[in-house]
């Protein structure tokens, strides 16, 4: 009989472990494709998974309770497989850590760099159930070590070696052989390395970094496994996504650009909010980086900022627009105009605006919009601050899934200025990540500009200066959009 992964709940369909793992390692090479680092996102595809090849996870997966809880990843395995025992068995097969020893044992050996690559890859294999564990507990445990080193009775490591079909083991050998002699990550390191070293960079913010890499390729592996795992499950999943074909940039700038042509240049704002969005017109042309645009309030920042977007997009070759608003009543202003200048032809070209915050009613969050919310499944994405920050450094699967989505995007911070202050050096040294490393490029959109660029350098300040800002006049604007005056009436002595 055929190994199992999953058991459709509805109907009793399995789905074969093989089948699962080669889907997995296909949509997990094509997420870290955008990294320049497929074959390590293939090759964590095709091993998460091994260790349900145990006799002991097949007879758990059988029982009927075991289906709504099968890819629970527990602590032990030494439970032995009794009638009466059969209620314990519920979450307790480890599954993940036999594919991570099998990583650590084949590529442990070498320069400082295979190794840590070794560590990164099993690190995200151990942890694909509960999110990123601490390699060092804050009590001084080694705790990869520990888990790195779990028994084989506990992990069935030699059982799941016999077990793995050819097909997978084969081209498993052929990825370890490729990693080994030209290791995707050397070029990324060595690029991070030479970042940091122009900018005075310390080994704290190099580790950051490092850091955001890792959980960038765990990224990869949790929305390639889950999608898979959801698209098996519940029948009609896979038809409402949109698997990351949407409407070609030029179509939707066609349909901007016709919108914009419609408004009258009549007034004075009006012909100002005009050369702003020729400014960020012309911006657009500029290699990827960070960006400031400082409009006041009135400015028409929403549809500038958005013509930029989609140019930058249109000539890098990006994948997604981002929207990253603090304020979920922004959030459905902007997602308004956006939707209204690019969705007329839904039915035709997908769904092309996305909003994704805690503030959406019921009615309006149908269930295709859950499914493209799981994953920013969507050219352009209205989000909060709160869901940015979440997908960098939260702990858990939930939002970490959706963090490679930000490479080679857009992303345009609106009010900026709200930034928290305790976490201005983890966003701007994450910002400069995404920028410098996973070709994004990203925008500053104020009114009252904040000098992200001006805090201190050793902790993490963004790197973009003055010629960055997109408006050429910045005070120029602000004086044409003046409407009120102030007078300074004080007397000496009071009234």
């Amino acid at each position: 009989m055929p190994y199992i992964a999953h058991i459709r709940e509805a109907d009793d369909n399995k789905q074969t472990l093989e089948e699962h793992l080669l889907g997995v390692a296909e949509k997990s090479r094509k997420n870290a494709d955008k990294l320049g680092m497929g074959d390590l996102g293939e090759l964590i595809g095709l091993v998460h998974d091994v260790g349900k090849y145990k006799k002991i996870f097949q007879f758990f997966i059988m029982l009927p309770d075991a289906r709504r809880d099968q890819d629970a990843d527990g602590a032990s395995n030494s439970l032995s497989c009794v009638p009466d025992q059969k209620k314990n068995l519920k979450g307790k097969i480890d599954h993940s850590t036999s594919g991570a020893q099998i990583v650590w044992r084949s590529l442990r050996e070498g320069n400082p760099l295979l190794v840590l690559t070794a560590q990164m890859l099993s690190l995200s294999l151990a942890s694909h159930h509960s999110g990123l564990i601490d390699s060092l507990a804050p009590d001084g445990e080694d705790n990869f070590t520990r888990r790195i080193n779990k028994s084989d009775e506990l992990t069935g490591l030699s059982e799941v070696e016999g077990k793995i079909p050819h097909e997978i083991s084969a081209r498993m050998d052929e990825l370890f052989k490729k990693i080994r002699d030209e290791n995707p990550l050397s070029t990324v390191v060595k690029a991070m390395r030479e970042d940091e070293g122009n900018t005075s960079g310390t080994s704290d913010r190099f580790a950051f970094k490092m850091g955001l890499l890792l959980r960038m390729l765990f990224s990869c592996l949790i929305d390639a496994d889950r999608t898979d795992t959801i698209d098996f499950e519940k029948t009609g999943t896979s038809r409402q996504r949109q698997h990351g074909e949407y409407a070609e940039w030029p179509a939707l700038l066609k349909s901007l650009e016709v919108f914009i042509g419609d408004f009258g240049n009549d007034t004075p704002i009006a012909q100002w909010r005009a050369k702003i969005s020729d400014y960020c017109r012309t911006a657009a042309e500029r290699e990827r980086g960070i960006f400031t645009l400082t409009v006041p309030t009135g400015g028409g920042k929403t549809l500038a900022s958005l013509r930029f977007a989609l140019r930058h997009a249109e000539k890098h070759k990006l994948d997604r627009i981002f929207y990253i608003v603090p304020y979920t009543s922004i959030i459905d202003q902007n997602a308004a105009v956006a939707r209204k200048v690019l969705e007329t032809r839904e039915d035709e070209i997908g769904k092309i605006v996305l909003e994704c915050h805690s503030n959406l009613s019921s009615e309006r969050d149908s269930w295709r919009g859950k499914i493209l919310s799981e994953n920013w499944d969507a050219p352009i994405v209205f989000t909060t601050s709160v869901q940015f920050l979440e997908a960098l450094f939260a702990d858990g699967t939930r939002s970490v899934r959706k963090m490679h989505q930000f490479a080679k995007s857009v992303i345009i911070f609106d009010e900026i200025q709200t930034l928290p202050v305790r976490v201005v050096h983890m966003f701007c040294n994450a910002v400069n990540f995404l920028v410098e490393r996973c070709g994004a490029s990203a925008v500053l959109c104020t009114a009252t500009q904040p000098l992200l660029n001006g805090v201190n350098q050793e902790l993490g300040a963004l790197n973009y200066s003055q010629k960055d800002e997109i408006v050429p006049d910045v005070s120029g604007v602000f004086e044409s959009f003046r409407r009120t005056e102030y007078v300074y009436k004080h007397k000496p002595g009071g009234y």
